[in-house]
């Protein structure tokens, strides 16, 4: 069954937020793209694809939770992600993870490990919390892409 979970974080600059839709597949039903994280969980990729920031940061959130999802399905899980829909005006590629730590939580009634965001103000107002996990794409790294001029900015 596909399942919806809608992220959103309200600031006084509108906000990050992501709407993801995913399901679960049994092991062995073909798998044209995917991504394996850990032993016996693949993240499926949606038909039309994604980008590469949104994959690093939905790829992290479900190595975060590899263990957890071992223990609850030791024949392994597939995670399918049907869609992911996200306002331009709020782009951020962070919400991608905070989206499916929400749909990963609902889904596999997981506990919260404090993954989270807040806002903070500043010139880059939102802080985002990964657990004490090193997030896949530093926030200097972020800040040099966007203001990369050249034609290999994504």
């Amino acid at each position: 069954m596909i399942r919806k979970f809608r992220y959103r974080l309200r600031s006084p600059l509108g906000g990050p937020a992501a709407d993801l839709s995913a399901r679960t597949v049994p092991p062995g039903e073909a798998v044209a793209r995917s991504v394996v994280i850990h032993r016996g969980v693949r993240l499926l990729l949606p038909e039309v694809g994604l980008h590469r920031e949104d994959l690093a940061w939905l790829s992290f959130v479900v190595a975060l939770r590899a263990e957890e999802l071992r223990a609850r399905c030791p024949e392994g899980v597939y995670l399918e992600i049907v869609s992911l829909d996200f306002p331009l005006s709020d782009y951020r590629p962070e919400a991608a993870a905070l989206a499916l730590d929400g749909w990963l939580r609902a889904e596999f009634d997981l506990p919260d490990t404090g993954i989270s965001c807040s806002y903070a103000g500043g010139a880059d107002p939102y802080a985002f919390v990964w657990g004490g996990a090193e997030p896949p794409v530093r926030p200097t790294e972020r800040m040099e892409a966007l203001n990369d001029t050249s034609e290999n900015r994504p």
